[in-house]
């Protein structure tokens, strides 16, 4: 199927990796031209070329920025003054009991999780309205909706996310611009194996018992009962990024394997 996205200008934040990193691929296996983002430049340079590698696109850029650092993000938008897709990806987790969360906590899992959509969307958003098109898409989570007793900074910040996302929305009436969420479930990316990995060395487990574990006590409504492969989390991401999607807006759209126990 063409996805109709040959040279649309798209930046993924958080895409060394991970979702994030099959969101591009998949982007630039539809020939859009793709704009990687890591924190730091080895790590930018070595996914670019794993990217065209893989996907014989030659037109991926990318930048080295951290999103708790809104300099660095005046900078970014400063290089890439206008896009037509963003894929707010970006985004930190860690397990942590409420009574051990400190302030600083809240506020960093805040500026990185959140902030950098808003302070992205700030700057494309109008823009994208005057062209008459544009995607922004927010990568939440299920744990928007569930919220885990395990990380609960974590959960408030993909809550947040549906708030702006929808909220933005609202603003694209009668335009052809949308701006949708994607909520994934537990996702084999790369933070969580090395989560998983570290658990099993550390509980004398296969990756395979943590696995099943996890699932039958931490996620027992998943479904699937299993992670999720980014590859899957990106399918329903690049279809939304594209022309076809134009129906769907202000949409929070589940990928969560069925962890949700919800009709809607």
């Amino acid at each position: 199927m063409d996805l109709q996205l040959n040279n649309k200008k798209a930046l993924v934040t958080g895409s060394t990796a991970g979702i994030g990193y099959a969101i591009a691929r998949q982007l630039a296996n539809e020939n859009a031209h793709v704009y990687i983002n890591g924190r730091t430049t080895e790590r930018v340079q070595e996914a670019i070329k794993k990217l065209k590698d893989e996907t014989w696109n030659q037109n991926i850029e990318g930048f080295a920025v951290d999103f708790s650092d809104s300099k660095q993000i005046d900078n970014l938008i400063k290089q890439l003054p206008d896009v037509d897709i963003l894929i707010n990806n970006v985004g930190i987790f860690e397990p942590k009991a409420f009574k051990d969360i400190p302030d600083a906590d809240w506020f960093k899992f805040f500026e990185v999780n959140v902030l950098s959509g808003i302070r992205l969307s700030r700057a494309y958003f109008d823009k994208m309205l005057e062209k008459n098109w544009g995607r922004i898409i927010f990568i939440s989570s299920e744990s928007a909706i569930q919220i885990p007793a395990e990380m609960i900074h974590y959960g408030m910040t993909k809550t947040a996310q549906l708030a702006i996302s929808r909220g933005l929305a609202e603003l694209t009436k009668g335009t052809n611009v949308t701006v949708n969420t994607v909520l994934p479930g537990p996702t084999g990316s790369e933070g969580v194996g090395g989560f998983i990995e570290n658990l099993a060395r550390d509980q004398n487990k296969s990756v395979d018992q943590v696995e099943k574990d996890f699932f039958q006590h931490m996620r027992p409504s998943s479904l699937v009962q299993r992670f999720a492969s980014p590859d899957e989390i990106a399918n329903l991401v690049t279809y939304i990024a594209s022309p076809l999607s134009s129906a769907t807006n202000g949409a929070a759209l589940r990928a969560d394997g069925g962890v949700v126990r919800s009709i809607i």
